[in-house]
């Protein structure tokens, strides 16, 4: 087995994750905004020479590349995709995501027209000309009904490509709402589809230019993109709503994958960025989904792995406000960043708060990759927060942790509400997350917490679970207990899976050794939606189907009917693996000691000398107990007073409130 490549780039870093040849290592290298092809292709070399390795000759021995990007993501953010005409049923234009005053939304309200249910070509032609003269730069057709019945919609593309074929540089793409999602809901099937069209542009520029910069450079395994359900496929099988929080949602299969390793079936994950602290749950084995997730505010129906997105990394800024701290939502991202690292940022941000309390080593961040500044963070803490405050520097810094500690800590203990058991594990990552662990893990109730030796890149780490998946849906809308349930269940499978095939077959999969999942999404009875979910042998089997049907009966007993079926097939490929290490030596850690420094530990501001070890010394059966410091190149653990750490036998670090 050759190496697999997984990268996924955030906010300030772009993380990557290597394995293969009995190796297993992470590299960080900083997001490049500007261009994302560039960071991407840095951490590939990085991730070369941690392998000792040239370029090329890296990627000779490559079997895989997985790559999740938040470029369709920023698009959003930044409100910077593509001017969008939008083709709607008379009425539509009430319920679309209309621009307002020139910001907020995505589509500008005179880039709207609306059609009667007659498709007459004429009147397609005459509208289309009308957004295209406006300057629109793709169309977006989403018609009432075209859940069940997508012909008008591929009507009114077929009049507008006619005029417009692919071979003319006038050109424009037309994207279908039915080809997007098929789920009830109409305004927000044109969510969806706008939110899809919105970003593919930019998206599909970064992807194809970064596949043919692998080629260039002799890569010839295959480029796969990561989804939001926990998939990857090729770029020419991957829409842009599907990588949208992609990252983020591939932690939840990591997360899965190391609860596992435990024999739990409950685990909370944790990833705090620069930009973000992301949170997720997966509940009995089974990763949460959202069924009708909100985008950047606008609610779509495309389901997605669930994970809540709270405005609270190591880049969010400080504040006072009418004599109140607040902390976040806003970032100081990669450029200007935090104060301390001295490119231009004078905001006092999480970040800087950790360097003042001491908790991070100015001479040893990310390795001593990148120095940082005390005196500015000391400077933008003291004249922005404790100044207004009247506190001391390390009091504000103390309340600025204490913040957002407070406020992760319950939004992960509303998440462990819902969990099937009472005591869920926490999995906590992200270059910033070990640092918050035990605070925001204690706020919560939780009492066991799980780090890996690749916390630091962790969605990069989660990347290389995953396997090739394609999922399919189409409305149902019957009752539970129509007679003529089953018959329309059994065509719709079949149709997905002759799909299925086809697409598994692109990807280089043939039927046998694929792996399936039915899906029904259900309407209870007071309107709320849930899934019923079964793994299946042969989706086209009666067994599939009597299963299928079990599983609704047992997960949603109150259901009144089937909205749509899902059919999920995937294909196993190249992906890391834990091994466990030789038995536990000595608890004794004092070989990994590399000194002690003092740290703000209580409200006051007053210093306590806390010992610091190598967290990549540490051996199997080491213990320390807190308070306590952990660095690596990559990430600090911050175990706090009442909290033991240990290294165990797959190299984590479990630590545990005493």
């Amino acid at each position: 087995m050759g190496y697999t490549i997984d990268i996924d780039t955030g906010g300030t870093f772009t993380d990557g994750f290597v394995a293969g040849h009995g190796l297993a290592r992470a590299v960080k290298t900083p997001t490049t905004p500007h261009d994302l092809t560039e960071c991407f292709l840095n951490c590939i070399r990085a991730g070369a020479k941690a392998v000792d390795l040239p370029l090329e000759g890296f990627l000779e021995q490559a079997d895989i590349i997985r790559f999740a990007s938040t470029v369709g993501t920023n698009a959003l953010i930044e409100r910077t995709g593509a001017k969008i005409g939008l083709i709607v049923s008379a009425g539509g234009q009430a319920i679309a995501p209309v621009m307002v005053d020139g910001g907020h939304g995505i589509v500008e309200a005179d880039m709207i027209v609306e059609i009667d249910d007659t498709v007459a070509p004429e009147a397609v032609l005459e509208r289309a000309q009308v957004l295209i003269d406006a300057g629109a730069q793709c169309l977006v057709v989403a018609l009432a009904g075209s859940e069940t019945d997508p012909s008008r919609e591929r009507a009114v593309r077929t009049v507008i490509k006619r005029e417009y074929p692919r071979d003319f540089l006038g050109s424009i793409p037309v994207f279908l709402s039915s080809d997007i999602t098929v789920r009830d809901g109409y305004d927000e099937r044109i969510n969806s589809a706008v939110v899809s069209a919105y970003s593919h542009s930019r998206l599909a520029r970064l992807l194809y230019r970064a596949e043919q910069e692998l080629r260039r450079l002799h890569y010839r395994g295959p480029f796969l993109i990561g989804h939001n359900d926990g998939a990857v496929a090729r770029v020419a099988k991957t829409r842009a709503i599907s990588t949208y929080n992609s990252g983020p949602a591939a932690g939840l299969v990591g997360a899965r994958a190391v609860a596992a390793l435990y024999g739990e079936a409950d685990v909370i994950s944790a990833d705090m960025g620069g930009t973000s602290f992301d949170i997720g749950l997966v509940s009995d084995g089974r990763l949460n989904v959202a069924l009708r997730p909100t985008i950047e505010g606008y609610q779509t129906n495309v389901p997605m792995n669930e994970v809540e997105a709270l405005g609270a990394g190591g880049g969010s800024i400080a504040g006072v406000r009418d004599g109140r701290l607040f902390v976040g939502p806003r970032s100081a991202g990669a450029i200007p960043g935090p104060a301390c690292f001295s490119l231009g940022g004078r905001e006092p941000t999480v970040t800087d708060a950790n360097l003042v309390l001491g908790r991070i080593d100015p001479d040893n961040f990310l390795g001593g990759a990148r120095k940082l500044d005390a005196e500015k963070a000391r400077t933008a803490i003291g004249s922005v927060l404790a100044e207004p405050l009247g506190i001391s520097i390390e009091a504000a810094a103390k309340a600025v942790i204490d913040h957002i500690d407070s406020q992760v800590g319950a939004a992960i203990g509303a998440l462990k509400a819902r969990a099937s058991g009472d005591q869920p594990l926490l999995t906590v990552y992200g270059g910033a997350g070990p640092l918050h662990a035990c605070q925001v893990a204690a706020r919560a109730g939780l009492k066991k917490i799980v780090i890996t030796p690749f916390s630091a890149v962790f969605s990069a780490f989660s990347s290389s679970l995953m396997d090739i998946g394609h999922n399919y849906s189409s409305a149902v809308q019957m009752a539970i207990g129509d007679p003529d349930l089953d018959d329309v269940l059994g065509r719709a499978i079949g149709r997905m899976h002759d799909a299925s095939l086809r697409d598994m077959r692109g990807e280089g999969f043939e039927s046998e050794g694929l792996c399936w999942r039915l899906d029904a999404i259900l309407r209870q009875v007071d309107g709320l939606e849930t899934r019923a979910s079964v793994e299946v042998g042969d989706p086209l089997s009666d067994t599939a189907l009597v299963t299928l049907r079990r599983a609704i009966a047992e997960q949603a007993p109150g259901a009144a009917h089937v909205s749509a079926i899902g059919l999920f097939a995937a294909a196993a490929v190249s992906h890391f693996s834990f091994v466990e290490t030789g038995d536990a030596l000595d608890q004794d850690p004092s070989k990994a000691r590399t000194g002690e420094r003092g740290v703000v530990c209580d409200d006051a501001g007053t210093r306590q000398i806390v010992p610091v070890f190598d967290l990549e010394r540490l051996q199997t059966g080491h213990v320390m107990a807190g308070p306590a410091i952990l660095e690596s190149d990559k990430t600090t653990v911050w175990v706090a007073p009442g909290w033991e750490a240990g290294a165990d036998r797959f190299s984590n670090l479990v630590m545990t409130r005493r």
